[in-house]
């Protein structure tokens, strides 16, 4: 069973910069794709950025792309979310997830559709 922690969340003003973490402590990193989505109070979940571990591809929601920036390190098994020109519409709670690679679903689909048990407990983004 998977295991995500994530850190690095906060509160910026509009147009800074935010860079999220998020750490598997259990389960597997090689070959896997994890990624992020993020949830606003009363809306769906929406797929933000994955990677696929094994190439080191990556994928983007159209409306952060240019923005943000999703990254690995395999001696940490982590990744990495960089968030720059923050917006108001950015702010939400953000999950680490995994298990991102599903017939029939982009990446970031989803990642905005990946069970509970492939999720972090989240991190808090607040664009003022």
């Amino acid at each position: 069973h998977v295991q995500l922690v994530e850190s690095g969340g906060g509160s910026v003003q509009a147009g800074g910069s935010l860079r999220l973490s998020c750490v598997v402590t259990r389960g597997g990193f090689s070959d896997k794709c994890l990624g992020w989505f993020r949830q606003r109070p009363g809306e769906e979940r929406e797929g933000v950025a994955g990677i696929y571990t094994g190439t080191g591809t990556t994928y983007y929601n159209k409306s952060v792309k240019d923005r943000f920036a999703i990254t690995q390190d395999n001696a940490k098994r982590a990744i990495y979310l960089q968030m720059n020109s923050l917006k108001a519409e950015d702010t939400a709670m953000y999950y680490c997830a995994s298990d991102c690679l599903r017939p029939g679903l982009t990446v970031i689909q989803a990642l905005g559709a990946v069970s509970e048990e492939y999720w972090g407990r989240g991190t808090q983004v607040t664009v003022s």
